[in-house]
């Protein structure tokens, strides 16, 4: 027995919506409205989900398609090396008086195979159906006349032929093995074909149930998440109800922090905003109370003496004058301090540079001496250069050194110096310090005096805008310190300014009493 042995394998694979903007007030920005962060962070994690299963379905998909393709044209080809064997084996035991005759190999052939699900088979001879498959196949070839047809006029009578069959009724993936026999006969073959639309259906039934899978697992994956995304954004709806509750008149509502991640330190952050905006509104209405009691007082002053000035009297008309002009510069002094203070929260309020300790303290001396009939003398200097604002420095030095004369009697000691020290934390501190022998501060006025037209029970209102003192203490904490005095009732004043800083050391030297 001959067969053909030639093989041809041929292969077939088959916005979002938004909300349009209203119109804003006149002189106000139009205000867009769009979706919640809740949303967009659920729409954007729902929208990777359904990528990420778009394309691992797809992928998978193909994957399995292929698969597909290759399984069902190994098993034909295994079916084409069988029916060889059998071909073999047949001719081998044939005889004589019983030879091989190709409708006893075909029907051999189909007694002996069974095909796999959605696999049938049919035997031809002389172009005409000879044997079915058993009854048991489920894919019956003859019932499709096309499949027939291609069969008996198309498939090849001398190669075998993998390819791919399209009738109306399905697709076929088929393979026709035509017999080749010694004596002559009549053409035969054998075709095995799969029904490649019922194994892709089979298939697709399979993807249907991932997309379904994957439809509920998106449903509760938003449901989830629209409850996680809602908890996590927990601390900014809170901070949204605590801004619209915040008023000027009720600044104390704080938002509660809730666990300790990333939108927790961002509300600790808020709320220590809040603290501070607070802390300004009240300083702020503080300050415009100040300002207006304390400007009253000279309009007071003025209107009053205009108001009773006889006209015809130059000399009640001069004293009005002098009054009015007295008055006026305390305003102008408290306007001037009042700019010092408001520009004392910028960034360049103070301008430090490398400065000598010592030639500072100096200056300080001579300018200092004009201020009053006081014996102006050096305590200690301290011989060093550091960073910080000579003339900001000079300017409160200058304020507590008039402070010290205004409550000191004429011919008294004020002394100037200047020292290097370290605190508990062992930083290092630079000291300038005013001493007096006045009338000292009481215990309780010494808490005060620092604040803002903060007045001692010896001091009075008409000397100075009652900033001085204030404003001391803004350049001090502007050089990241503090101004501290120590102070007893009739025996004198110590006003210190301690600056953090770090020093060249130039030496240091005890100065001997240097009078002015």
């Amino acid at each position: 027995m001959m067969m053909t042995t030639g093989m041809m394998i041929g292969t077939t694979m088959t916005k979002a919506a938004g909300i349009a903007p209203q119109l804003a007030p006149e002189g106000t920005r139009l205000a867009h409205r769009g979706f919640s962060v809740r949303t967009r962070v659920l729409a954007g994690m729902l929208g990777l989900m359904t990528l990420a299963f778009a394309v691992t379905g797809t992928v998978v998909y193909l994957l399995q398609v292929e698969t597909m393709d290759a399984r069902i044209d190994d098993s034909l080809k295994r079916s084409v090396q069988e029916f060889q064997v059998l071909s073999t084996r047949s001719a081998d035991a044939a005889t004589a008086a019983e030879p091989l005759t190709a409708e006893i190999l075909l029907y051999t052939a189909m007694q002996q195979t069974l095909p796999a699900p959605h696999e049938g088979m049919l035997s031809l001879m002389n172009n005409e159906v000879r044997w079915t498959a058993p009854s048991i196949v489920d894919t019956r070839l003859e019932a499709d006349p096309e499949f027939v047809a291609w069969a008996a006029h198309e498939a090849s009578t001398e190669q075998i032929k993998l390819q791919t069959v399209h009738t109306s009724l399905s697709t076929y993936r088929a393979v026709s093995i035509p017999l080749s026999l010694s004596a002559p006969h009549a053409p035969a073959q054998l075709v095995l074909a799969y029904d490649y639309t019922a194994e892709k259906q089979a298939l697709n039934r399979g993807f249907v149930m991932y997309v379904v899978v994957g439809f509920v697992v998106l449903l509760a994956s938003g449901t989830v998440g629209w409850l996680l995304v809602g908890r996590f954004l927990r601390p900014v709806a809170m901070l949204r109800d605590t801004a619209k509750n915040i008023s000027e008149s009720d600044l104390s509502q704080r938002i509660e922090v809730v666990g300790r991640d990333d939108l927790a330190e961002l509300t600790i952050t808020v709320n220590a905003m809040l603290d501070r905006v607070e802390n300004a509104i009240v300083s702020q209405r503080q300050l415009l109370d100040d300002v207006g009691h304390e400007m009253r007082t000279p309009v007071t002053i003025i209107q009053g003496h205009l108001e009773l000035m006889d006209g015809t009297d130059p000399a009640d008309v001069d004293q009005a004058r002098e009054i009015a002009l007295s008055e006026l510069d305390r305003m102008s002094v408290l306007i001037n301090d009042l700019v010092t203070l408001a520009t004392s929260n910028s960034e360049d309020f103070v301008n430090p540079v490398p400065t000598n300790v010592g030639a500072l303290l100096d200056d300080l001396l001579d300018t200092a001496g004009p201020l009053g009939d006081r014996v102006w003398r050096i305590g200690h200097r301290a011989e060093a250069t550091t960073d910080l604002d000579p003339q900001r420095i000079t300017q409160a030095m200058l304020q507590l050194c008039s402070n010290a004369v205004k409550f000191s009697a004429a011919g008294s000691t004020i002394t100037l110096g200047t020292n290097i020290a370290t605190d508990a934390a062992n930083a290092t501190l630079l000291r300038l310090w005013v001493r007096d022998d006045g009338v000292g501060i009481s215990p309780e006025d010494q808490s005060r005096i620092f604040e803002r037209f903060g007045r001692g029970r010896n001091s009075k209102r008409t000397e100075g805008s009652g900033l001085g003192l204030n404003i001391v203490s803004a350049i001090a904490e502007a050089h990241h310190g503090s101004v501290g005095v120590s102070s007893d009732v009739g025996i004198g004043s110590t006003f210190v300014i301690e600056i953090p800083t770090v020093l060249e050391p130039e030496g240091e030297a005890v100065e001997p009493d240097t009078d002015h």
